[in-house]
């Protein structure tokens, strides 16, 4: 009986570990995901195709338990990676955005609340830490257009 219980007690602490590890993994997602749109609303392409390889990294190195949408985000991720056109880059967001806004309505990506965000004129959302419009589809031509859609916590 002692036996058992030890067995049971044991189970459960693995178990615990098993989450706490893959709650850090997908917590180190949503900032390198900001990253990248920073990258986009400041215009900066390198930056972008930068930040998104380190993402697909970081998508790669997460469990699949973790991450169910994971070929469409590395697919996205590895498009803005490879590209050097922000044109180019900011559709393929648009893409990667989706998707992460479905892992952060499934996974708990962050303790803070995260704001999801809308652009009219692109018909595309995007996730930011921050109430506050920073469009990354138009970047500085178009910076404030768009509206917070939902709230994430």
């Amino acid at each position: 009986m002692l036996t058992l219980i030890s067995s049971a007690i044991t189970q459960n602490s693995f178990a615990q570990q098993d989450h706490a590890a893959h709650q850090a993994q997908s917590t180190s997602l949503l900032p390198l995901y900001y990253s990248v749109k920073d990258a986009l609303v400041s215009g900066d392409a390198a930056l972008a195709a930068s930040k998104s390889g380190e993402l697909a990294k970081a998508i790669k190195d997460t469990d699949v338990k973790v991450i169910t949408n994971r070929d469409a985000l590395l697919e996205h991720a590895g498009k803005i990676a490879e590209s050097k056109d922000l044109k180019s880059q900011r559709m393929h967001f648009a893409g990667l955005s989706t998707d992460m806004i479905t892992l952060a309505k499934t996974a708990k990506l962050s303790a803070e609340p995260i704001y999801q965000q809308y652009c009219p004129m692109k018909k595309s959302n995007w996730l930011s830490s921050e109430k506050a419009i920073k469009n990354p589809y138009y970047g500085s031509s178009m910076l404030t257009c768009g509206q917070v859609v939902e709230t994430i916590k």
